[in-house]
């Protein structure tokens, strides 16, 4: 049997390949014999490469409530002395979620097979963010594993109450807005097309918004299935292209540009790249890590290319004030925070003030937002209203006054 192998040499280096053995307790025998710490090894199938499974299928996820009761969990079995594969091991028996079960046993085997814990859960990508695989490596070599899961507990219950604000914020308008445009399909579709052909049997003339709804109902009726082709093509064309990395970064340069929401979206990104930026500095995680680490999980993309653009510039030997004022997405206030902090010897702290501010600021606008946009459906309301008032209402009225 062939099997492929990735793991690391006794010098740190990453190595991969395939080596054929009776099964893959031998296979993992025969690597450790070369000194070479595996991290993943999966089995090599007799079919074209483009055909290849992952042996690791999910049909369940992780919710994020799941993923900080794990992460509590292992925090508590952690700190009180269980050594960490007969926790993992525990976790996953008393598990009712199949993916926790997986990625459990998953890392639970890789630690068995000689891997290091970061890099045990460096293999489940889709479940644990860097920010958190790096959290457990600072934690794992500075001895304080305990330490930085409860740090890793409060950013991911920080980032589960924003996305509730954010959600709770948008849900009503997004409510009356569907509501509105199943109302227009409604009327456009069925009602008008009743009351057109009572107009047509008494001939009556019709206003000039009446015709115009008799038009838009005809055209509905008679292309309605291209319209909706064209809005699934349209649909799957965007998500299609958002996924892509040019897609996915014009869109989040786009997203902090749309009225009333934008400056919120982008608040949340600069709170989350202060609040992380500041956990893993005070961990003790070089600054230049942290900026890899934090440009692909602050939640934007737009904001992690100018998060990239800050390594570059203290690369080049330049401050961390001036190249966050070079990205022009901080306020002079943030940047002059962030400045004492470099100054003192206390960017960590600064940077979890700096994170406060920001969320200050996106609860006051989550709340000023509801209030900013009821006048604007109210607009939209009252148009909706004057359209059937005057192309069905009015010529009703009028032919009960000739009819008189």
């Amino acid at each position: 049997m062939d099997f492929s192998y990735h793991g690391r040499d006794t010098s740190g280096n990453k190595v991969e390949g395939i080596i054929s053995s009776a099964n893959a307790n031998s296979a993992l025998s025969s690597l450790q014999q070369r000194g070479i710490t595996v991290v993943g090894l999966d089995e090599q199938h007799q079919q074209p490469a483009t055909e290849r499974k992952p042996l690791r299928l999910f049909e369940e996820t992780i919710k994020p409530d799941e993923l900080i009761l794990l992460t509590r969990q292992l925090y508590a079995l952690t700190r009180a002395g269980i050594p960490i594969v007969r926790a993992l091991n525990g976790l996953a028996e008393s598990s009712h979620n199949g993916a926790i079960k997986q990625v459990l046993r998953g890392i639970s085997d890789a630690l068995i097979a000689g891997s290091d814990l970061a890099g045990a859960f460096r293999q489940f990508p889709e479940h644990f963010s860097p920010i958190y695989v790096s959290m457990v490596h600072v934690g794992e070599t500075t001895g304080n594993l305990d330490d930085a899961l409860l740090k890793l507990v409060s950013h991911l219950e920080m980032e589960r109450e924003t996305r509730k604000r954010v959600k709770a914020a948008l849900r009503y308008p997004i409510m009356v807005l569907s509501a509105m445009a199943i109302a227009m399909v409604v009327i456009t579709i069925f009602v008008i097309p009743n009351f057109s052909g009572v107009f047509n049997k008494l001939g009556a003339d019709l206003p000039l918004a009446t015709q115009v709804l008799i038009s838009v109902s005809d055209f509905m009726q008679a292309w309605w299935h291209l319209l909706l082709a064209l809005l699934v093509i349209a649909s799957v064309g965007f998500s299609r292209y958002t996924d892509t990395e040019s897609g996915a970064l014009w869109w989040d340069e786009r997203k902090l540009k749309i009225p009333l929401v934008g400056s919120i979206f982008e608040r949340i990104a600069l709170s989350r790249f202060s609040r992380s930026f500041a956990m893993m500095m005070a961990a003790g995680v070089p600054i230049l890590q942290c900026l890899s680490i934090v440009a692909e999980s602050v939640g934007n993309r737009f904001v992690g290319q100018a998060v990239n653009s800050m390594m570059s510039g203290v690369e080049r030997g330049d401050r961390l004030t001036n190249t966050a004022s070079a990205t022009g997405l901080f306020t002079p206030l943030v940047l002059q925070m962030m400045s004492v902090g470099e100054e003192t010897g206390a960017v960590d702290k600064l940077l979890d003030d700096v994170a406060d501010f920001y969320e200050e600021e996106v609860d006051y606008e989550l709340k000023q937002l509801a209030d900013a946009i009821e006048p604007i459906l109210l607009v939209f309301l009252g148009a909706l209203v004057l359209v059937l008032a005057l192309g069905v209402f009015l010529p009703i009225w009028q032919l009960s006054s000739a009819v008189q």
